[in-house]
């Protein structure tokens, strides 16, 4: 088989040039996870309701339906939602410019072609203002190739975040994406209760964060905001003494009192002689960062992912 380009895999993207694309694709997004949360149960710190980087775009992966299955996908190859039933076949929408409140009826339309029904809150979470989705005709853009090239930088973040996650053998989320701040994120647990958090998420109920955060975490991720092109992000719940002044790689990753959190943008990522290389430095040493500092039984959470490489 042959080598991926690697460092070809990171492409350019300024947020400056997508900005009306990335809030309008976000809505679109919290509809399709909305529907996703209105059927499946919960699983802890809300698993059960993110989307997948997939080969094609976002998928919510299986969601059950009474005694079947059904899975919506954003498609940023051929740009169409994809929905399919294991009972009744698929339904597609064209992804275009277009407002939410038209996304939303056409989506909800597919649904019920399919015998799929789902009642979703009205309103997304964690934006501010959050206008009622049937009546948000403001966000109407899209640009196919923007949602394209954000695809391919998700894909290899997922890559790199993929192979960070194999490290941990104690409780580590997926990688997945996140449709409330619409983030791509991975989060390892030391095993201990954190205090309550405070909540405080834009239109967001607090008990949400309460349950998001119950218990002590590192978590990294990708955000396409910050930086020209997006940053890469890592913190601490609750944040130990001494983390923020903390030595982290690789150069241009900085702690952001304003966000809590350790930035790397996305642009130092990309431009850099080994990009995965970089990406990784970055989780590895925010991660040693909350787990030294917190003191967290680093010799029983981890272990070499290669351990049985010899017996293949």
């Amino acid at each position: 088989m042959a080598e991926p380009n690697v460092r070809g895999a990171w492409p350019a993207l300024r947020v400056a040039d997508w900005t009306d694309t990335r809030d309008t694709l976000h809505l679109w997004t919290q509809i399709v996870g909305k529907i996703r949360m209105a059927q499946a149960p919960l699983l802890n710190h809300w698993w059960q309701v993110t989307l997948y980087v997939s080969p094609r775009g976002l998928t919510t992966s299986s969601i059950p339906y009474g005694g079947e299955v059904f899975d919506i996908e954003f498609d940023f190859v051929e740009h169409q939602l994809v929905i399919r039933s294991s009972a009744a076949g698929t339904r597609t929408v064209a992804l275009h410019p277009m407002p939410v409140a038209e996304f939303l009826d056409r989506t909800m339309h597919a649904l019920a072609g399919l015998g799929l029904e789902a009642r979703i809150s009205a309103r997304p979470n964690e934006v501010d203002p959050a206008i009622p989705f049937a009546q948000d005709r403001e966000h109407a853009a899209y640009d196919p190739e923007a949602a394209h090239l954000f695809w391919r930088q998700l894909v290899s973040a997922h890559r790199v975040m993929g192979e960070f996650r194999a490290h941990f053998v104690g409780k580590v989320s997926p990688v997945h994406f996140w449709w409330g701040a619409m983030d791509l994120a991975c989060t390892r647990f030391s095993g201990r209760p954190a205090p309550r958090h405070p909540g405080g998420a834009p239109n967001c109920a607090d008990w949400v964060m309460v349950e998001g955060y119950s218990r002590e975490l590192s978590s990294c991720g990708f955000w396409p905001g910050g930086g020209e092109e997006g940053a890469f992000y890592a913190y601490a719940y609750p944040e130990p003494d001494g983390f923020a002044g903390h030595p982290v790689g690789p150069e241009g990753a900085y702690y952001s009192a304003e966000n809590g959190q350790f930035l790397l943008p996305y642009e130092a990522v990309r431009a850099a002689p080994d990009p995965d290389g970089a990406l990784r430095e970055f989780l590895h040493s925010t991660y040693e960062a909350a787990a030294d500092l917190g003191r967290w039984d680093r010799a029983a959470l981890e272990d070499d992912p290669l351990r049985w490489d010899g017996h293949r």
